[in-house]
């Protein structure tokens, strides 16, 4: 939609973020072809990761060597073949993967219009704890708990919460006036984003309105709190790292 006063929702700080779908720019990243990539956020923001919003053109391809990066993939619409190292499997809406460092990955024969966000970090070793391995899951298959006991507020924990992990992957959803608890202040840093639903989200002193397709970046120690408001659950995506010593 045009914005003839140049007005937009998003708002980028020193130590947050929120990316609204009007601005978006197409980019183009070296290993995705025949598809749209934007890069919501990355280092050049403050960031110690990179989230990437890709949608997938006719013919649209997305190819990794193994290197260093790290990537988790979730598929919010459509479907494509993930493949990591000799690993085949398809996804369709809702279908995740995790590439680890040294492991070369695929999309391949993704449908026309299929929406993938990506997350990518460069991978922390933990002395005498095993890698990480690949995983391809679909997000139907993980139960959603009730988070801190509220079973209107439910998260799905989609890859593995075991030492060799530096990073995780999960999906909360909210029913219509479902809230996080308290504001949580912690070391962690989140991408984000909205998959369904509305509300608004508290990041450092602003709150913002957010809907479905909105992404937001919160550096570490950024003060944030999330309530669902409308007439429909609300859920989003997100990033953290984890597991990795203080100092």
């Amino acid at each position: 939609m045009n914005s003839p006063y140049g007005q937009t929702r998003t708002r980028i700080a020193a130590r947050h973020a929120l990316l609204a779908p009007d601005g978006h720019v197409k980019g183009n990243v070296p290993g995705i072809t025949g598809a749209v990539v934007v890069t919501l956020i990355n280092p050049a923001m403050g960031a110690r990761f990179a989230q990437l919003l890709v949608t997938f053109a006719a013919g649209g391809r997305a190819e990794f060597p193994g290197n260093t990066v790290e990537t988790a993939g979730y598929f919010e619409s459509g479907g494509g073949t993930v493949a990591i190292e000799g690993r085949k499997a398809k996804c369709g809406p809702g279908g995740y993967f995790f590439a680890p460092a040294g492991a070369a990955w695929s999309i391949s024969s993704p449908r026309v219009g299929t929406r993938v966000t990506l997350f990518q970090k460069t991978f922390v070793p933990l002395a005498g704890v095993d890698a990480p391995r690949p995983i391809i899951g679909a997000a139907s298959d993980v139960a959603g708990q009730p988070f801190l006991g509220d079973p209107d507020a439910r998260l799905q924990v989609l890859l593995p919460d075991e030492p060799g992990f530096d990073l995780a992957m999960n999906v909360f959803t909210y029913q219509p006036g479902a809230t996080l608890p308290f504001v949580e202040t912690h070391v962690m840093e989140h991408g984000l984003l909205m998959l369904a639903g509305q509300g608004v989200y508290r990041l450092e002193d602003a709150w913002y309105p957010v809907a479905a397709g909105d992404a937001i970046w919160m550096a570490p120690y950024c003060p944030q709190w999330f309530v669902a408001m409308g007439k429909s659950p609300a859920s989003y995506l997100y990033y953290k790292d984890v597991n990795r010593a203080a100092l």
